[in-house]
Parts: C-alpha cells; sequence; structure tokens
C-alpha cells in the first residue's frame, strides 16, 4: 500500500477481533517503524510499553470508561515520553557524527531545553505524535486497522505501568483486525477554512 493510500483509508476503529494476535515479527517490523519517526537534535524521546498480559490489560480497559478496544486490540501500546531525554547520555543521539558536531549539537540541545520545562515537554509530545502518526500508517500498510486513544485515566495507568517519574504518558493505541468497519468520515473542513497564504486573515 502507498503512503497517500495508506493516509486516506486510515480511520480509527472501535471494534477488534479479540482472538487475533500480531506476531512477534509483525510487532518488530511496526516498532521498528515507529523509531524511524523524525525527533528534533534526533533526542527519541519516545518509550513504547507494549500490554500483553491480559490482567494488565484488563485494568487498564477499567481506567479506560471501559472501552472495549483496549483488551479486544491485537496490539496495545501506551506511548510515554522521557522529558529528561535531551540530558541523558546525549552523545548517544549524535554518537556516528564527528566529534566537533557532537559538541556542538549537545551544547544546543543544553541551551534549548534545559531552562524551559514546558519545551521539554512540548518536545516530548510532538515527538510521540509523530511516532504515533507513523505506528497508525505503518499499521495500515501491514493490513491492520488502528484507533489513538486519549480516554483514560493518566494517572493511575501511570501507576499501574510504574511509569518513572520523569516520564508522561502521551496517548495510547490500539491495532488489529477490525470487526466492522469504521463510521463514514462525518465531515472534513475545507481547506479554505483551515489553510492561509503568509499569515492569518485580518480579524480572525
Amino acid at each position: 500500500m502507498d503512503t497517500l493510500t495508506a493516509i486516506a483509508s486510515r480511520r480509527s476503529v472501535k471494534h477488534f477481533d479479540p482472538n487475533h494476535r500480531l506476531s512477534a515479527a509483525e510487532e518488530e517490523q511496526l516498532l521498528q517503524a515507529a523509531i524511524l519517526s523524525p525527533t528534533a537534535f534526533n533526542i527519541q524521546h519516545w518509550r513504547f510499553i507494549v500490554a500483553r498480559d491480559p490482567a494488565l490489560r484488563q485494568q487498564l480497559r477499567h481506567l479506560s470508561w471501559n472501552q472495549s478496544q483496549v483488551t479486544d486490540a491485537s496490539l496495545y501500546l501506551i506511548l510515554c515520553a522521557d522529558l529528561q531525554a535531551w540530558n541523558k547520555a546525549p552523545q548517544r543521539y549524535w554518537q556516528q557524527a564527528p566529534e566537533k558536531v557532537r559538541q556542538g549539537l549537545i551544547k544546543a540541545m543544553t541551551d534549548y531545553y534545559g531552562p524551559f520545562p514546558q519545551t521539554q515537554r512540548d518536545e516530548a509530545i510532538r515527538s510521540c505524535g509523530m511516532a504515533a502518526q507513523t505506528v497508525m500508517l505503518a499499521a495500515k500498510a501491514m493490513g491492520y486497522d488502528s484507533c489513538p486513544m486519549a480516554g483514560f485515566d493518566y494517572q493511575a495507568v501511570g501507576k499501574l505501568i510504574q511509569l518513572p517519574a520523569d516520564h508522561i504518558i502521551v496517548m495510547t493505541i490500539a491495532i488489529g483486525k477490525p470487526l466492522q468497519p469504521a463510521q463514514a468520515r462525518p465531515g472534513q473542513l475545507p481547506l479554505s477554512e483551515i489553510c492561509f497564504t503568509d499569515r492569518f486573515p485580518a480579524g480572525g
């Protein structure tokens, strides 16, 4: 499936076949695609929790307004972000670059993120958002559907997965074989309403 077809056909599916699971090779393929997503300074903030334990899945479902995707999807990913990734052995992110380049980038990272907690958080969320879209498009290309989710108790889920203090949960994604197709698209806003040239129109 080409990329534009995957984009056009990707939909948020709510009902998955509970008897289907991705193979280990398919999981590996999907996650390997995810980590090719772009991140600023190549920091790679994302941390993926693959929720496999049925008991944990049931607890997660309880904390997600009893949404069936949590337990029924073939694969359930919790996308987390390390807010301090910029400051954890940052030389790793440019280990194959020349020393001068590497040291310059490390200084730039420190200057850009160090004094600014909100920037650290914003960057981590951007990174996970791009990884999430990569996961969903890759899943579609592999013949699976997905559902990005934010409807859950973040604090309680964090406790369940032993989320480190310097991490945040960004979202979850359910992936699998649909039992029924998604509903028809409810209506996309026209480009004329959301896309402008050079600047927003005066007065609005």
